[in-house]
């Protein structure tokens, strides 16, 4: 089996796992991953999640189309992390329930939109950013990851979803999970005061897994 075989039926494996546990709905929500020669293969636009075929998968090399299925509307967000960050090998963008109600409230803070509630989200996602509203496809999403200059794997869009990056799929899909859980966290404790992690703690985490945090 070819790298890019395995690499197809492998997105198309994990995209069904986050349709079918409820993390993904309809159409919504794109998939991509990089291949060992910079090639790009994209979930198509208008597709679930959970059913994703991977022969029609887009195949994208430096922005053009070279077969398969349109390319999700999203492309220009995909990109900016590859262009951006030399280790990203995948990127999943969710409209995942919690992570939107969350980016939704008026007091979450821009540059570091989780509370640091547990060492796992630190791990997986350091911090992340939130971004303002874009209408879906609006390529200023891109350019709003590209202002980042390489130094966030995660962002949440602002009453939209998460988008993260990783090293390849099973690292993305296990970030934007934590990232979901976190913000499910975040809103289950809500106004009771829960403890946080401390400075001391979130740095010992950071320094022992070389999280990207400052």
């Amino acid at each position: 089996m070819s790298d890019e075989t395995r690499l197809r039926e492998t997105l198309c494996r994990l995209a069904a796992s986050l349709y079918a546990r409820g993390l993904t709905n309809g159409a919504s929500g794109n998939i991509s991953a990089r291949l060992p020669d910079g090639r790009l293969l994209v979930s198509p636009t208008e597709v679930s999640l959970g059913a994703l075929d991977p022969a029609r998968l887009a195949l994208i090399e430096g922005g053009r189309h070279l077969s398969g299925d349109a390319p999700t509307k999203e492309m220009a967000l995909h990109a900016a992390f590859y262009d951006t960050r030399s280790t990203a090998g995948a990127v999943v963008h969710l409209h995942s329930t919690h992570s939107v109600a969350w980016s939704m409230l008026p007091d979450v803070d821009p540059e570091n939109a989780l509370p640091p509630l547990t060492a796992y989200g630190i791990m997986r996602l350091g911090k992340v950013r939130l971004l303002p509203v874009f209408l879906p496809g609006d390529p200023a999403m891109g350019e709003a990851v590209r202002g980042l200059a390489g130094k966030r794997s995660a962002v949440l869009l602002a009453n939209h979803g998460p988008v993260v990056a990783g090293r390849d799929p099973e690292a993305a899909i296990n970030a934007v999970e934590e990232l979901e859980e976190t913000a499910k966290l975040a809103l289950l404790t809500r106004g009771s005061s829960p403890r946080l992690l401390s400075e001391a703690e979130i740095r010992a985490v950071v320094t022992k897994f070389g999280v990207e945090w400052d």
